[in-house]
């Protein structure tokens, strides 16, 4: 793949709608291709097709949105070879940028100045066996780990991960969120609380706000 070139699906500003940002004006740049297929996916327009831009076009279009923070997810952007080089020209114009990944492919050349928000797949995904899990040991305490809960087996096994993987002590927030559709969200919260868990409860404030239109 020529490195100077990435494929995009689309570029939008809106509000962050996870993670410890959310609810702030982000420019998100959402590149195609993905090798994971979780059975929950919400993004699957961005598996195929999208442009290719240059990454001083990428640059210009972000800049044109005025904003401070550039979330750069997929699809899985870590699958293209040039999101590398986009995550360093970002960072260099001075913007915090944080990345979304499913950690099925390696972060250890990600630039230390993005906010690693790593999806660590659990058993209700279909897909807990692409799980790198060496990509826990290039994480620090400005990045984030994600767990996408379809049931109860899913919540038990990630209690047993953040143990197991020392996530307290490792990054700066644990994220949790109820899988549309297969659990609500009042089950996930009342089980956070009687456990005592020291983790992030969260939902998809775009999904609330826009009924998960694309663009948004």
């Amino acid at each position: 793949m020529d490195q100077s070139t990435v494929r995009i699906t689309e570029i939008f500003y809106s509000l962050q709608g996870e993670s410890s940002t959310v609810g702030l004006p982000t420019v998100f740049v959402r590149l195609t291709g993905c090798p994971l297929r979780c059975q929950y996916c919400d993004t699957e327009y961005a598996f195929y097709g999208g442009e290719r831009h240059s990454i001083a076009e990428i640059l210009e279009k972000v800049a044109s949105h005025k904003a401070v923070h550039v979330c750069v997810t997929g699809g899985e952007p870590l699958a293209q070879k040039s999101c590398i080089p986009l995550l360093n020209a970002l960072c260099a114009e001075g913007y915090q940028v944080s990345l979304e990944t499913a950690g099925a492919l390696t972060v250890e050349h990600v630039d230390p100045r993005v906010v690693k928000v790593l999806d660590l797949k659990t058993p209700g995904s279909g897909e807990v066996d692409k799980n790198l899990y060496k990509n826990i040991s290039y994480l620090n305490n400005q990045d984030q780990v994600k767990f996408v809960i379809c049931s109860r087996q899913d919540y038990e096994w990630a209690r047993l991960k953040i143990d197991e993987l020392e996530l307290v002590n490792r990054v700066n927030d644990i994220l949790f969120s109820p899988s549309a559709g297969e659990l609500t969200a009042i089950e996930l919260a009342e089980w956070i609380l009687e456990d005592h868990l020291p983790v992030r409860f969260q939902m998809q404030l775009h999904k609330l706000l826009w009924n998960d239109e694309p663009g948004h």
